[in-house]
């Protein structure tokens, strides 16, 4: 079996990670992997001991000279299955690229946010089957109208590594240059809006009067990146809140934290909580789209509503007062992940999916 990924995107957040980690299961497994994706992008790196990679011009939403591009991929590397990974036209383009070659195509649908019913008809009928990421997702999808027996749920997952016993504390503090026993937050995500970095920032106050030492560090680059610079200058907290790019290096930081924030205003799954809940590290999110499900709450952290500062503020206080209680859901975190987010679980979702597809070819 041979399989196109195809993934529009430049870095390598979450939705990139899922596909590295799916093509390393599917390689495992015997299935050949062909990746088609944007010039210069992490991916086209990443991928490369693992897939046949065709780095392409890929240009948004409205660049229809994908679909030459893409058939010539699919006409060249002749895949069983065309797997559309993003949106950023792939889902789109892509999609009428499979159908012009008559092969099966398979779309995962990654975010939470609306489309309109008209909108859900003409895209989706370029696809054989839709795999939601969550079921949120999926339930997303079915009220706007996408038929039920095009839909399957395939949640994410993250490689399941050994337990850390003993976090690089020394290490951490030195490096980030933090006081011993100062907190440390830490928020795993894209600097755009929907993740909700502003709102943490309203809570800043309220945290710091109780623990005035505690450093909030934001994990990642975007668009938001200058904007929040200068609403950290302003709230005057230049010296609490540090913008600490994008880390490779996650899994040695994160278990070194007391608390994970995601005040995400929408969110299809949350791999960084899979992440976090994996290391140990208790969680404060947000209860939007597929966040309950990668957090289950009040076991393996704390659930609030979006856009509320003060909810925020108080889950994150209640926690920071508690290390016993942050150390249970930890401990609960790691048994939740291992038990119902493993890699291999996912991959044989989406290998599922592969298999229908063929056999009813």
């Amino acid at each position: 079996m041979r399989i196109l990924h195809v993934e529009g995107g430049r870095n390598f957040y979450g939705g990139a990670h899922q596909i590295l980690l799916l093509m390393e299961g599917l390689k495992a497994r015997g299935i050949e992997n062909i990746v088609a994706c944007r010039v210069g992008s992490d991916l086209a790196k990443a991928a490369a001991p693992l897939a046949e990679v065709h780095a392409i011009r890929m240009e948004g939403d409205l660049d229809v000279g994908l679909i030459p591009r893409l058939h010539q991929v699919i006409r060249l590397s002749r895949p069983d299955v065309v797997h559309l990974h993003s949106r950023i036209g792939a889902d789109v383009m892509g999609g009428i690229a499979g159908r012009m070659a008559g092969i099966p195509v398979v779309h995962s649908r990654r975010q939470d946010n609306p489309e309109s019913r008209m909108a859900v008809a003409l895209k989706y009928r370029l696809h054989d089957r839709v795999i939601a990421i969550s079921e949120a997702i999926g339930q997303i999808l079915l009220s706007e109208g996408l038929p039920e027996a095009k839909l399957r749920c395939v949640q994410d997952a993250v490689e399941i590594t050994p337990r850390v016993d003993h976090p690089e504390q020394v290490w951490f503090r030195k490096t980030f240059e933090i006081p011993e026993a100062a907190p440390a937050l830490g928020v795993v995500a894209q600097l755009i809006e929907r993740k909700g970095h502003a709102v943490l920032l309203e809570a800043m106050p309220k945290i710091l009067a109780q623990f005035p030492e505690a450093r909030v560090f934001f994990f990642g680059k975007g668009p938001l990146d200058e904007t929040l610079k200068v609403a950290i200058r302003e709230k005057g907290l230049e010296h609490r809140v540090i913008l600490a790019g994008f880390r490779e290096d996650l899994d040695r930081v994160l278990p070194c934290l007391d608390l994970v924030v995601h005040p995400a205003h929408r969110e299809g799954m949350g791999v960084s909580l899979l992440q976090a809940s994996l290391a140990e590290v208790p969680i404060v999110a947000t209860a939007v789209g597929g966040i309950p499900e990668a957090v289950k709450d009040g076991v393996t952290g704390v659930l609030v509503p979006p856009k509320d500062p003060v909810r925020l503020a108080d889950a994150i206080l209640q926690l920071l007062g508690d290390p016993q209680r942050r150390q249970q859901l930890g401990q609960a975190g790691r048994q939740w992940v291992e038990n119902g987010f493993s890699a291999d679980r996912m991959v044989e979702g989406n290998l599922a999916v592969y298999r229908e597809l063929l056999e009813k070819s």
